[in-house]
């Protein structure tokens, strides 16, 4: 156990994160995602939600610029209740919705896949990793 650390952050997901590099991309994904189809790393984190697992990868990773968060869009295109909290738990409020099977193809390239227990449809969120230490970064 370490100081400062949030508890959501296993040491595991601390050392994909840490060897992210500028620009990488993790998928906080809802436990409907194909993450292990997708995913050439993934890490499970059952029992938690995206927007908990994404507001606790924010204490450690910066943003990139735009677009520094991937949404998947409804079906219906009504922004949810799932994926304002997914914004929030970001800290930016400059989303961009992909369609789904879009949004699975952007996933692919992502550097890690965190699968959570959520439920909620649509509650995925793809976060591109700025520059550590940056004077912009947060």
């Amino acid at each position: 156990m370490l100081e400062g650390i949030h508890p959501l952050l296993t040491g595991e997901l601390l050392l994909h994160l840490d060897r992210m590099g500028h620009s990488d991309a993790v998928v906080i994904a809802d436990a409907h995602f194909p993450a292990w189809a997708i995913g050439a790393r993934v890490v499970d984190l059952p029992g938690t939600t995206t927007p908990e697992v994404v507001a606790a990868v924010r204490t450690v990773l910066p943003l990139d610029d735009a677009p520094a968060l991937d949404l998947m869009a409804s079906a219906d295109g009504e922004v949810l209740d799932v994926q304002r909290e997914l914004q929030a738990a970001a800290r930016t409020d400059a989303p961009r919705f992909i369609d789904r099977f879009e949004y699975y193809e952007v996933a692919k390239a992502a550097y890690l896949v965190v699968r959570t227990g959520e439920t909620r449809k649509y509650g995925n969120a793809l976060l591109r990793k700025g520059v550590v230490g940056h004077p912009s970064a947060e």
